[in-house]
């Protein structure tokens, strides 16, 4: 017999009914593709078991995202594994996050939100602003960028230099450093 595995982590109550979906359909089906087992409470708290370790934390990971605001669609694109999901906590960068959370937030999500459409657009992402989290899921190197321009915004750095600088990285050395491989081997030419 397979040797049972588990994981727990807590979503916000507020956000079970999403990762459960209308009469259980999004559990199932997560369940379904990762081959685990899914047991939520109304609380929020989540038990995630299986007989395959990696299985149970990439549903984790969707669990968790779908916890940070996305919907099922999009969390969902880290069963791919090219796909990752970085957690961005306010209060760790700025030191006055406490007092202006809600200041920073809106500087992140823009007027009817823009400023965030604007930066997954730029960077290829998916952003999600929740609670005192900003949470981003794309490729891990798209993911990187926007991590970097969400930092800016959280330090207060003026939006269009944000996005300058997420232009300027994308044409130059920024992605490509970690898109090509390092050799030392130099071409002919």
């Amino acid at each position: 017999m397979p040797e049972l595995y588990s994981s727990e982590l807590r979503i916000p109550k507020e956000r079970v009914a999403i990762v459960v979906g209308k009469k259980g359909t999004t559990k199932r089906a997560l369940e379904k593709t990762t081959k685990t087992k899914i047991s939520i409470t109304h609380e929020g708290e989540v038990i995630i078991s299986g007989t395959d370790n990696v299985q149970i934390y990439i549903t984790s990971l969707v669990v968790k995202a779908i916890g940070r605001g996305f919907n099922p669609e999009i969390a969902s694109m880290l069963l791919d594994e090219q796909n990752t999901m970085e957690i961005i906590s306010t209060s760790d960068i700025s030191k006055r996050a406490k007092k202006n959370i809600e200041r920073i937030r809106s500087r992140l999500i823009g007027r009817q939100g823009k400023a965030r459409r604007m930066l997954e657009t730029l960077t290829n992402t998916h952003i999600s602003v929740y609670g005192k989290t900003t949470t981003i899921i794309g490729s891990v190197y798209d993911v990187l960028l926007a991590k970097h321009a969400v930092e800016k915004l959280i330090k207060g750095a003026p939006h269009g230099n944000v996005y300058r600088y997420i232009e300027s990285q994308k044409s130059t050395t920024f992605i490509s450093n970690y898109q090509k491989p390092h050799t030392n081997v130099k071409e002919k030419g």
